[in-house]
């Protein structure tokens, strides 16, 4: 039975706090009257067909959905624009994403949501400098650069059985579906890289540093599933940046939405549900807003657990428990042209084991719109959050490791622009795990974010496109 809204014919009141003229329908619900005196009016309370929590791409994917299917929605976002994690600030003419963020161009759910062309992508070179007894080593990936892999079968990351035990790695996870390799049994990245056979120069000289950057976690606690994941794409596709930064993504996805459906700077505080599926939304102005067919919740699962303070959610699954988040700080350095000790658009790892840096790179050699034409810049990545290092002291120690690598004459002149604490970079994956978690967590609440599946920007997208059709079909169900 297709779904239907429920039948109104005053669809059309709006609160007096609104920004602009709304092409949905809205109505107010007038409260009853009240002997009792009361110090401020009660609060306006406003319907809405669908009510989505943060604008980050869980949501915007969630939002993207309803409006394929002329689903009217409200997008609430605390903050003054879309992107929640992945965003790009603009400081002294260079762009800043907030933390190390790449985008493997073979997501596949990215694939059916982005447009790439209008994206302008900027390539990585398809391996890595790594730094090891103080020199640079390359790895590279010999279907791209086949001369340049022949080069490092030498050199000491890894041995050539190693380089070998990559090449049938990656044959393994293309013999896989997507949905194989999230549902298959599970080890840690770590012990999955021991089982092969992998060497532990090249555990800790490669995959550390460089699969530890992708999932924060250097000691490589991720569920394998994750790791397949990611090796699947980076086998299909390339590690790119926008020329915009990273923060073009989410503005690609709001940009294709009502204007008037999105409402920044509106912080939501609670959700509440009387066992209906209407649950409602407490705004921390005070308004209240009513959903007719759901509520869903794309935020960042410690904002949930506060959101929903005090109300009853479904437990842990078993063996599951609550795992501290991964952090990570991202520090960016200025420097004119000439101080840029190298051209190409490579990603520099620290596989020494030594030092606070995990990796490395000059974003302007990937894409120069990331800086004024006479300018560089670089991002340096740190995992964790060193909490008790000031920033000065964590930036007196990132220039001189740099400068250990390349040369204190060029990394001493670089001028620091900023410095990004990421408490909650990405939710913690290790095993076990359930990355096709159900939605529904009560009658009408659904939930959404990279938490609920897998811990990339894929996940994140797939995620909201999932609460969406769970609530779809649970609707349609009451209707029949």
């Amino acid at each position: 039975m297709p779904l239907t809204l429920p039948p109104s014919s005053s669809f059309s009141f709006l609160s007096p706090t609104a920004k602009s003229t709304h092409s949905h329908r809205f109505f107010t619900i007038p409260h009853a009257s009240t002997t009792q005196l009361a110090p401020k009016p009660p609060p306006v309370i406003k319907t809405a067909p669908v009510i989505v929590i943060g604008a980050g791409l869980a949501g915007l994917a969630a939002a993207t959905r309803l409006n394929s299917d002329n689903i009217p929605f409200l997008l609430l976002e605390a903050s003054d624009g879309v992107g929640g994690r992945v965003r790009t600030d603009v400081v002294d003419g260079f762009l800043l994403d907030r933390g190390f963020q790449i985008f493997i161009t073979a997501y596949p759910e990215a694939q059916k949501l982005l447009n790439y062309n209008e994206l302008n992508l900027r390539k990585f070179y398809s391996g890595a400098r790594i730094y090891y007894d103080g020199k640079f080593h390359t790895v590279a990936d010999p279907l791209r650069h086949f001369s340049d892999s022949l080069l490092s079968l030498g050199n000491p990351i890894g041995s050539v059985l190693d380089k070998l035990l990559i090449a049938l790695t990656r044959v393994r996870v293309l013999s896989k579906s997507y949905e194989e390799i999230m549902s298959a049994d599970e080890v840690s990245t770590i012990q999955l890289l021991k089982n092969i056979g992998f060497s532990d120069s090249m555990i800790g000289r490669f995959f550390r540093p460089f699969f530890g950057g992708i999932f924060f976690d250097p000691q490589l606690e991720t569920t394998s599933r994750l790791f397949d994941f990611v090796f699947k794409c980076l086998a299909l596709g390339d590690n790119t940046l926008p020329a915009k930064g990273i923060g073009e993504i989410p503005n690609q996805l709001a940009a294709k939405l009502p204007s008037d459906s999105l409402l920044f700077n509106t912080k939501v505080v609670s959700v509440d549900s009387d066992d209906s599926n209407s649950p409602s939304v407490t705004l921390e102005s005070g308004e209240i807003l009513k959903s007719e067919l759901g509520v869903i919740m794309a935020v960042e699962q410690p904002a949930v657990d506060k959101i929903l303070a005090g109300k009853k959610q479904p437990p842990p699954p078993p063996g599951q428990r609550k795992k501290p988040a991964r952090s990570t700080v991202c520090l960016y350095f200025s420097m004119d042209q000439d101080q840029v000790p190298v051209q190409e658009p490579v990603l520099f790892l620290n596989g020494s084991g030594k030092g606070i840096i995990n990796n490395m790179f000059f974003a302007t050699n990937v894409a120069p719109s990331y800086g004024p034409s006479n300018k560089a810049l670089a991002s340096v990545s740190l995992i964790g959050l060193y909490e008790n290092t000031a920033d000065d002291d964590l930036r007196a120690e990132v220039i001189k490791e740099l400068s250990g690598w390349f040369g204190a004459s060029k990394v001493e002149s670089w001028r620091h622009l900023r410095t990004y604490r990421i408490g909650f970079a990405q939710p913690n994956q290790s095993p076990p795990t359930d990355l096709m978690k159900n939605p529904n967590i009560g009658p009408g609440l659904y939930l959404c974010g990279d938490y609920m599946t897998s811990a990339t920007f894929d996940g994140a997208l797939v995620s909201g496109r999932r609460a969406v059709e769970a609530l779809l079909k649970d609707r349609a169900l009451a209707l029949v």
